[in-house]
């Protein structure tokens, strides 16, 4: 059996490898963001990201909730944050403006997704006995998406709250 060669006659260091390595990764990964159009004289081009198209899962859950009614903006507050590095682990935060007595509350709160596979992520079910009308946890994201939020009061107003997320790494278990 012959000795392994002494480091300093090897070649390549293995060091020299993984760097060229992640600088090839790096530029093939840039390399399929642009788009070259065909044509003397044109530059190439950066593709659009795709446009935020809600699935039809979400489009059902949404219609179910609202029905024919019409979401007014502005009482429902929906906190998220607008980039995720993370999609299992989305922290939110939704409340509402109301006094919370029998005469005027919020009854319903419902969180969807319009990119998950499963678009209705949560419903909370509030009462007076609440005390004040916000509820918060964690939600797993799919993917880059906008989150809905839509409040049902006693009177069977709607309220509705939206913000997008950037999400990094997926937290569906899905592309």
């Amino acid at each position: 059996m012959t000795p392994p060669k002494p480091a300093r006659d090897r070649l390549v260091d293995r060091r020299e490898v993984l760097a060229g390595a992640g600088v090839l990764a790096f530029v093939i990964s840039g390399a399929r963001g642009a788009r070259a159009e065909t044509g003397a004289g044109r530059a190439a081009v950066i593709a659009d990201p795709p446009p935020l198209v809600p699935t039809a899962q979400f489009q059902d859950a949404f219609q179910k909730i609202v029905g024919s009614g019409t979401p007014i903006e502005g009482r429902l507050v929906l906190e998220l944050p607008e980039d995720a590095e993370n999609g299992n682990i989305v922290p939110y935060k939704i409340s509402a403006e109301s006094p919370m007595t029998e005469a005027d509350h919020i009854q319903r709160i419902h969180l969807l997704s319009t990119q998950n596979p499963q678009a209705s992520v949560a419903t909370f079910h509030l009462t007076t006995l609440s005390g004040k009308a916000a509820v918060s946890g964690r939600m797993r994201l799919a993917k880059t998406q906008e989150v809905v939020a839509v409040a049902v009061t006693s009177d069977n107003a709607l309220l509705v709250a939206r913000q997008v997320v950037a999400v990094g790494i997926g937290g569906c278990g899905v592309d």
